[in-house]
Protein backbone atom coordinates (compact mmCIF):
# COMPACT_ATOMS: atom_id res chain seq x y z
CA UNK A 1 0.00 0.00 0.00
CA UNK A 2 3.32 2.15 0.56
CA UNK A 3 1.32 4.79 2.92
CA UNK A 4 4.19 4.12 6.17
CA UNK A 5 5.13 6.44 8.12
CA UNK A 6 8.68 5.96 8.49
CA UNK A 7 11.01 3.86 6.17
CA UNK A 8 13.76 1.61 7.08
CA UNK A 9 16.65 0.87 4.84
CA UNK A 10 18.12 -2.68 4.24
CA UNK A 11 21.64 -2.44 2.63
CA UNK A 12 24.74 -4.89 2.50
CA UNK A 13 26.29 -7.43 0.52
CA UNK A 14 24.76 -9.51 -2.08
CA UNK A 15 23.34 -12.80 -0.45
CA UNK A 16 23.28 -11.39 2.74
CA UNK A 17 19.84 -11.75 3.28
CA UNK A 18 18.20 -8.42 2.90
CA UNK A 19 15.23 -9.66 0.85
CA UNK A 20 14.77 -12.45 3.10
CA UNK A 21 15.11 -10.50 6.19
CA UNK A 22 12.36 -8.19 4.68
CA UNK A 23 10.03 -11.47 3.51
CA UNK A 24 10.37 -12.31 7.22
CA UNK A 25 8.90 -9.42 9.22
CA UNK A 26 6.90 -8.19 6.36
CA UNK A 27 3.03 -7.94 7.47
CA UNK A 28 2.11 -7.35 3.46
CA UNK A 29 3.61 -9.58 1.07
CA UNK A 30 6.51 -7.86 -0.33
CA UNK A 31 6.77 -6.28 -3.35
CA UNK A 32 10.31 -7.54 -4.76
CA UNK A 33 12.55 -6.98 -8.03
CA UNK A 34 14.80 -10.42 -7.87
CA UNK A 35 16.15 -10.83 -11.22
CA UNK A 36 18.45 -14.16 -12.49
CA UNK A 37 21.73 -12.92 -11.09
CA UNK A 38 24.14 -13.06 -13.62
CA UNK A 39 26.98 -12.16 -11.75
CA UNK A 40 27.80 -15.72 -10.44
CA UNK A 41 31.32 -15.06 -9.70
CA UNK A 42 30.14 -12.36 -7.03
CA UNK A 43 27.92 -14.66 -5.49
CA UNK A 44 26.46 -18.15 -6.44
CA UNK A 45 23.20 -18.12 -5.82
CA UNK A 46 20.17 -18.16 -8.68
CA UNK A 47 17.96 -14.91 -7.70
CA UNK A 48 19.24 -11.14 -6.70
CA UNK A 49 17.48 -7.69 -6.29
CA UNK A 50 18.13 -5.04 -8.99
CA UNK A 51 15.47 -2.98 -8.01
CA UNK A 52 13.83 -2.24 -4.19
CA UNK A 53 12.05 -4.58 -2.22
CA UNK A 54 9.51 -3.59 -0.24
CA UNK A 55 7.46 -4.80 2.70
CA UNK A 56 6.04 -3.30 5.54
CA UNK A 57 5.76 -3.72 9.44
CA UNK A 58 3.25 -2.20 11.60
CA UNK A 59 4.05 -1.95 15.47
CA UNK A 60 1.69 -2.27 18.50
CA UNK A 61 0.70 1.52 18.48
CA UNK A 62 -0.56 1.12 14.42
CA UNK A 63 2.91 3.10 13.63
CA UNK A 64 3.61 1.51 9.82
CA UNK A 65 7.20 1.39 8.67
CA UNK A 66 8.24 0.75 5.35
CA UNK A 67 11.13 -1.94 4.79
CA UNK A 68 13.24 -1.29 1.85
CA UNK A 69 15.78 -3.32 0.33
CA UNK A 70 18.50 -2.10 -2.29
CA UNK A 71 20.33 -4.13 -3.85
CA UNK A 72 23.78 -5.55 -2.73
CA UNK A 73 25.91 -4.83 -6.23
CA UNK A 74 27.95 -1.91 -5.87
CA UNK A 75 27.17 -1.31 -9.65
CA UNK A 76 23.64 -0.10 -8.44
CA UNK A 77 24.69 2.33 -5.68
CA UNK A 78 23.16 5.37 -7.28
CA UNK A 79 20.13 3.81 -6.09
CA UNK A 80 21.19 4.05 -2.36
CA UNK A 81 20.75 7.66 -1.59
CA UNK A 82 17.62 7.95 -3.14
CA UNK A 83 15.97 4.73 -1.05
CA UNK A 84 17.85 5.98 2.19
CA UNK A 85 16.49 9.96 1.60
CA UNK A 86 14.11 10.41 4.60
CA UNK A 87 14.67 6.76 6.68
CA UNK A 88 14.77 6.43 10.46
CA UNK A 89 17.39 3.86 10.13
CA UNK A 90 19.73 1.80 7.97
CA UNK A 91 20.20 -2.08 8.72
CA UNK A 92 23.75 -3.01 6.87
CA UNK A 93 23.79 -6.98 6.71
CA UNK A 94 27.00 -8.60 6.03
CA UNK A 95 27.72 -12.34 5.11
CA UNK A 96 30.41 -13.67 7.18
CA UNK A 97 31.10 -16.42 4.93
CA UNK A 98 32.66 -14.05 2.87
CA UNK A 99 36.81 -14.20 3.02
CA UNK A 100 36.02 -9.99 2.40
CA UNK A 101 33.28 -9.88 5.42
CA UNK A 102 35.82 -6.73 7.11
CA UNK A 103 36.40 -4.95 3.67
CA UNK A 104 32.89 -5.50 3.07
CA UNK A 105 31.85 -3.66 5.97
CA UNK A 106 34.32 -1.03 5.62
CA UNK A 107 32.44 -0.58 2.30
CA UNK A 108 29.07 -0.65 2.98
CA UNK A 109 29.21 1.33 6.37
CA UNK A 110 30.67 3.97 4.18
CA UNK A 111 28.63 3.75 1.13
CA UNK A 112 25.38 3.96 3.96
CA UNK A 113 26.92 5.98 6.75
CA UNK A 114 26.68 9.25 4.25
CA UNK A 115 22.70 8.72 4.37
CA UNK A 116 22.22 8.33 7.94
CA UNK A 117 23.75 7.59 11.19
CA UNK A 118 21.16 5.52 13.11
CA UNK A 119 22.76 2.25 11.31
CA UNK A 120 22.46 -1.20 12.60
CA UNK A 121 24.60 -4.19 11.15
CA UNK A 122 23.28 -7.37 10.97
CA UNK A 123 25.87 -10.33 10.51
CA UNK A 124 24.10 -13.19 8.77
CA UNK A 125 25.67 -17.07 7.77
CA UNK A 126 27.91 -17.45 11.37
CA UNK A 127 27.11 -21.20 10.61
CA UNK A 128 29.34 -21.30 7.73
CA UNK A 129 32.18 -20.41 9.48
CA UNK A 130 33.50 -21.09 12.82
CA UNK A 131 36.35 -18.47 13.76
CA UNK A 132 35.60 -15.60 15.86
CA UNK A 133 32.32 -14.96 15.25
CA UNK A 134 31.22 -11.07 16.43
CA UNK A 135 34.58 -10.28 17.72
CA UNK A 136 36.16 -9.66 14.33
CA UNK A 137 33.98 -7.00 13.88
CA UNK A 138 33.95 -5.48 17.06
CA UNK A 139 37.72 -5.06 16.79
CA UNK A 140 37.39 -3.82 13.40
CA UNK A 141 35.22 -1.43 14.65
CA UNK A 142 37.31 -0.49 17.68
CA UNK A 143 39.99 0.25 15.37
CA UNK A 144 38.17 2.29 13.13
CA UNK A 145 36.42 4.61 15.85
CA UNK A 146 32.95 2.99 14.96
CA UNK A 147 30.34 2.52 17.47
CA UNK A 148 27.51 0.53 16.24
CA UNK A 149 25.10 -2.14 17.66
CA UNK A 150 26.41 -5.40 15.79
CA UNK A 151 24.35 -8.85 16.17
CA UNK A 152 24.57 -12.20 14.69
CA UNK A 153 20.86 -13.05 13.02
CA UNK A 154 19.52 -15.34 10.58
CA UNK A 155 17.65 -12.92 8.08
CA UNK A 156 15.11 -15.63 7.70
CA UNK A 157 14.13 -16.01 11.39
CA UNK A 158 11.59 -13.08 12.56
CA UNK A 159 12.72 -12.62 15.94
CA UNK A 160 16.66 -11.98 14.62
CA UNK A 161 15.28 -9.14 12.06
CA UNK A 162 13.23 -7.49 15.07
CA UNK A 163 16.27 -7.61 17.11
CA UNK A 164 17.65 -4.93 14.67
CA UNK A 165 14.27 -3.04 13.94
CA UNK A 166 14.27 -2.95 17.64
CA UNK A 167 17.62 -1.63 18.03
CA UNK A 168 17.20 1.51 15.74
CA UNK A 169 14.11 2.36 17.29
CA UNK A 170 15.60 2.14 20.18
CA UNK A 171 18.55 4.37 19.15
CA UNK A 172 16.37 7.04 17.54
CA UNK A 173 14.22 6.43 21.13
CA UNK A 174 17.56 7.89 23.27
CA UNK A 175 18.19 10.63 20.94
CA UNK A 176 14.55 12.17 21.48
CA UNK A 177 14.95 12.22 24.90
CA UNK A 178 18.59 13.58 24.73
CA UNK A 179 17.24 15.78 22.74
CA UNK A 180 14.21 17.33 25.23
Amino acid sequence: MILQQYKIVFGGTMGAGKSAAIKAISDVNVISTEAVNTDIEAHSKLLTTVGIDYGEIALEDGTLIGLYGTPGQDRFDFMWSIVCKGAIGIVVLIDHSRAERLLDLEFYLSAFEKYGSNIVIGITHMDQVDDLKLKVYRDWMQIHHKNYHVFAVDARVKDDVLLLIESLIAILECQMLAVN
